[in-house]
Protein backbone atom coordinates (compact mmCIF):
# COMPACT_ATOMS: atom_id res chain seq x y z
CA UNK A 1 0.00 0.00 0.00
CA UNK A 2 3.18 2.39 0.65
CA UNK A 3 4.42 1.34 -2.52
CA UNK A 4 1.27 2.47 -4.35
CA UNK A 5 0.95 5.65 -2.93
CA UNK A 6 4.64 6.62 -3.51
CA UNK A 7 4.61 5.44 -7.27
CA UNK A 8 1.43 7.65 -7.08
CA UNK A 9 2.86 10.95 -6.18
CA UNK A 10 6.21 10.41 -8.37
CA UNK A 11 4.18 9.50 -11.36
CA UNK A 12 2.08 13.07 -10.71
CA UNK A 13 5.26 15.04 -9.96
CA UNK A 14 6.91 13.70 -13.08
CA UNK A 15 3.63 14.58 -15.12
CA UNK A 16 3.42 18.59 -13.25
CA UNK A 17 7.17 18.67 -14.17
CA UNK A 18 6.67 18.06 -17.99
CA UNK A 19 3.99 19.70 -18.05
CA UNK A 20 5.61 22.90 -16.90
CA UNK A 21 8.76 22.31 -19.36
CA UNK A 22 5.99 22.43 -22.21
CA UNK A 23 4.82 25.68 -21.62
CA UNK A 24 8.14 27.26 -20.61
CA UNK A 25 9.57 26.33 -24.02
CA UNK A 26 7.11 28.15 -25.69
CA UNK A 27 8.02 31.16 -27.79
CA UNK A 28 6.37 34.46 -25.85
CA UNK A 29 4.40 36.90 -28.02
CA UNK A 30 3.03 40.00 -26.37
CA UNK A 31 0.59 42.78 -27.80
CA UNK A 32 2.38 46.09 -28.79
CA UNK A 33 -0.16 48.99 -28.60
CA UNK A 34 0.60 50.65 -31.93
CA UNK A 35 1.72 54.28 -31.86
CA UNK A 36 0.46 57.22 -33.62
CA UNK A 37 2.57 60.78 -33.74
CA UNK A 38 0.42 62.98 -33.22
CA UNK A 39 1.49 66.38 -35.02
CA UNK A 40 2.46 69.40 -33.10
CA UNK A 41 3.25 73.18 -34.25
CA UNK A 42 6.73 74.14 -32.14
CA UNK A 43 8.77 76.88 -33.15
CA UNK A 44 11.53 76.21 -35.19
CA UNK A 45 14.84 77.90 -35.76
CA UNK A 46 13.46 78.81 -39.99
CA UNK A 47 11.58 81.71 -38.52
CA UNK A 48 8.65 82.93 -36.43
CA UNK A 49 5.72 81.73 -35.37
CA UNK A 50 2.25 83.68 -35.33
CA UNK A 51 -0.84 82.20 -33.52
CA UNK A 52 -4.37 83.79 -34.24
CA UNK A 53 -5.64 86.12 -32.01
CA UNK A 54 -8.46 84.48 -29.53
CA UNK A 55 -10.91 87.19 -30.91
CA UNK A 56 -14.50 86.25 -30.69
CA UNK A 57 -15.31 88.94 -33.34
CA UNK A 58 -13.20 87.39 -35.88
CA UNK A 59 -13.06 83.28 -35.28
CA UNK A 60 -11.89 82.75 -38.73
CA UNK A 61 -9.16 85.26 -40.65
CA UNK A 62 -8.53 85.00 -44.33
CA UNK A 63 -5.44 84.00 -46.19
CA UNK A 64 -4.48 85.83 -49.39
CA UNK A 65 -1.87 85.56 -52.08
CA UNK A 66 -0.80 89.16 -51.29
CA UNK A 67 -0.84 91.93 -48.93
CA UNK A 68 -4.13 93.24 -49.49
CA UNK A 69 -7.74 92.28 -49.48
CA UNK A 70 -7.39 93.17 -53.45
CA UNK A 71 -5.97 89.83 -53.57
CA UNK A 72 -7.13 86.41 -53.85
CA UNK A 73 -8.26 84.60 -50.33
CA UNK A 74 -6.17 81.37 -50.48
CA UNK A 75 -7.00 79.92 -47.06
CA UNK A 76 -7.75 80.61 -43.57
CA UNK A 77 -7.00 80.25 -40.16
CA UNK A 78 -9.02 79.75 -36.97
CA UNK A 79 -8.31 80.90 -33.50
CA UNK A 80 -5.68 79.32 -31.62
CA UNK A 81 -4.04 78.53 -34.56
CA UNK A 82 -0.03 78.02 -35.81
CA UNK A 83 1.81 78.88 -38.53
CA UNK A 84 5.36 80.12 -39.71
CA UNK A 85 6.27 83.43 -40.84
CA UNK A 86 8.85 84.63 -43.03
CA UNK A 87 8.63 88.16 -43.74
CA UNK A 88 6.92 91.34 -43.29
CA UNK A 89 5.79 94.66 -45.36
CA UNK A 90 7.44 97.46 -45.24
CA UNK A 91 4.66 98.79 -42.70
CA UNK A 92 4.13 95.58 -40.58
CA UNK A 93 0.58 95.45 -41.66
CA UNK A 94 0.92 92.03 -43.48
CA UNK A 95 3.21 88.99 -42.58
CA UNK A 96 4.31 85.80 -45.11
CA UNK A 97 3.59 82.86 -43.52
CA UNK A 98 4.02 79.41 -44.83
CA UNK A 99 0.95 77.67 -46.09
CA UNK A 100 0.52 74.83 -48.90
CA UNK A 101 -2.55 76.02 -50.21
CA UNK A 102 -0.76 79.78 -51.45
CA UNK A 103 1.05 80.12 -54.03
CA UNK A 104 4.74 78.49 -53.98
CA UNK A 105 3.55 77.23 -50.68
CA UNK A 106 3.24 80.90 -48.82
CA UNK A 107 0.53 83.00 -47.84
CA UNK A 108 -0.18 86.47 -46.31
CA UNK A 109 -2.17 87.39 -42.91
CA UNK A 110 -3.00 90.30 -41.75
CA UNK A 111 -0.80 91.24 -38.71
CA UNK A 112 -3.38 93.21 -36.70
CA UNK A 113 -4.90 89.29 -36.15
CA UNK A 114 -1.74 87.27 -35.07
CA UNK A 115 0.43 87.53 -32.13
CA UNK A 116 4.14 86.78 -32.57
CA UNK A 117 6.84 87.30 -30.99
CA UNK A 118 11.02 88.54 -33.15
CA UNK A 119 11.71 90.22 -35.52
CA UNK A 120 10.72 89.09 -39.21
CA UNK A 121 12.59 90.83 -42.33
CA UNK A 122 10.82 92.62 -44.98
CA UNK A 123 10.17 90.51 -47.87
CA UNK A 124 9.46 91.80 -51.49
CA UNK A 125 5.56 92.31 -52.49
CA UNK A 126 4.26 90.60 -55.27
CA UNK A 127 2.36 92.10 -58.37
CA UNK A 128 -1.15 93.54 -57.42
CA UNK A 129 -3.39 91.49 -59.17
CA UNK A 130 -4.98 92.62 -62.85
CA UNK A 131 -8.61 93.49 -61.98
CA UNK A 132 -11.16 91.00 -63.06
CA UNK A 133 -12.97 91.81 -66.31
CA UNK A 134 -16.73 92.99 -65.84
CA UNK A 135 -19.41 92.57 -68.17
CA UNK A 136 -20.41 95.71 -69.98
CA UNK A 137 -23.52 96.15 -71.83
CA UNK A 138 -23.57 96.71 -75.37
CA UNK A 139 -25.90 100.62 -75.26
CA UNK A 140 -26.86 100.10 -79.02
CA UNK A 141 -28.26 96.35 -78.35
CA UNK A 142 -29.57 97.86 -74.89
CA UNK A 143 -30.95 100.42 -77.23
CA UNK A 144 -33.25 97.89 -79.04
CA UNK A 145 -35.11 96.78 -75.83
CA UNK A 146 -35.89 100.31 -74.26
CA UNK A 147 -39.38 101.11 -74.82
CA UNK A 148 -40.43 104.88 -75.02
CA UNK A 149 -43.54 105.56 -73.82
CA UNK A 150 -45.27 108.89 -75.45
CA UNK A 151 -46.77 110.94 -72.68
CA UNK A 152 -50.36 111.28 -72.94
CA UNK A 153 -52.95 113.92 -71.60
CA UNK A 154 -55.25 113.09 -68.82
CA UNK A 155 -58.84 113.97 -69.49
CA UNK A 156 -60.11 117.35 -68.59
CA UNK A 157 -63.47 118.48 -66.93
CA UNK A 158 -65.76 120.59 -69.08
CA UNK A 159 -68.45 122.18 -67.96
CA UNK A 160 -72.02 121.36 -69.38
CA UNK A 161 -74.19 123.19 -71.30
CA UNK A 162 -76.69 125.30 -69.28
CA UNK A 163 -79.64 123.45 -68.29
CA UNK A 164 -82.96 125.02 -70.21
CA UNK A 165 -85.83 125.07 -68.29
CA UNK A 166 -88.98 125.45 -70.43
CA UNK A 167 -91.39 128.35 -69.03
CA UNK A 168 -95.44 128.63 -69.96
CA UNK A 169 -96.15 131.97 -71.30
CA UNK A 170 -99.43 132.86 -71.17
CA UNK A 171 -101.27 133.66 -74.65
CA UNK A 172 -102.04 137.37 -75.39
CA UNK A 173 -105.21 136.11 -77.82
CA UNK A 174 -107.09 134.19 -75.04
CA UNK A 175 -107.61 137.78 -73.57
CA UNK A 176 -110.41 140.13 -74.90
CA UNK A 177 -108.52 143.69 -76.17
CA UNK A 178 -110.15 146.08 -73.18
CA UNK A 179 -108.88 143.61 -70.19
CA UNK A 180 -112.36 141.02 -70.43
CA UNK A 181 -111.62 137.97 -70.24
CA UNK A 182 -113.43 135.68 -72.07
CA UNK A 183 -113.98 132.80 -69.17
CA UNK A 184 -116.21 135.75 -67.65
CA UNK A 185 -118.13 136.47 -70.59
CA UNK A 186 -119.18 132.86 -70.93
CA UNK A 187 -120.37 132.59 -67.33
CA UNK A 188 -122.09 136.01 -67.89
CA UNK A 189 -123.82 134.42 -70.44
CA UNK A 190 -124.47 131.17 -69.19
CA UNK A 191 -126.31 132.95 -65.86
CA UNK A 192 -128.49 135.18 -68.72
CA UNK A 193 -129.62 132.26 -70.02
CA UNK A 194 -130.71 129.80 -66.73
CA UNK A 195 -132.46 133.51 -65.96
CA UNK A 196 -134.27 133.32 -69.24
CA UNK A 197 -134.76 129.71 -68.66
CA UNK A 198 -136.30 130.53 -65.73
CA UNK A 199 -138.54 133.42 -66.76
CA UNK A 200 -140.43 131.21 -69.60
CA UNK A 201 -141.25 128.47 -66.77
CA UNK A 202 -143.10 130.88 -64.89
CA UNK A 203 -145.12 131.68 -67.91
CA UNK A 204 -146.37 128.98 -68.66
CA UNK A 205 -147.88 129.08 -65.39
Amino acid sequence: MFIYKMRKIIITFILGFIFILFFTSLPQTFAQIPTVSIPTVTSTDAGVVITVKNDPANPQINLRSGPGTEYDRVGTMVIGQKAVAKGRTEGGNWLLIEYAGGPGGYAWVYAAYVDFLGTLPMVIIPPTPTPRVTNTIDPTLAAQFIITVEPTRLATFTQPAPLVIPTFQSNPASARQGGIPYGLIIIATGVLGLIVGLFAISQRR
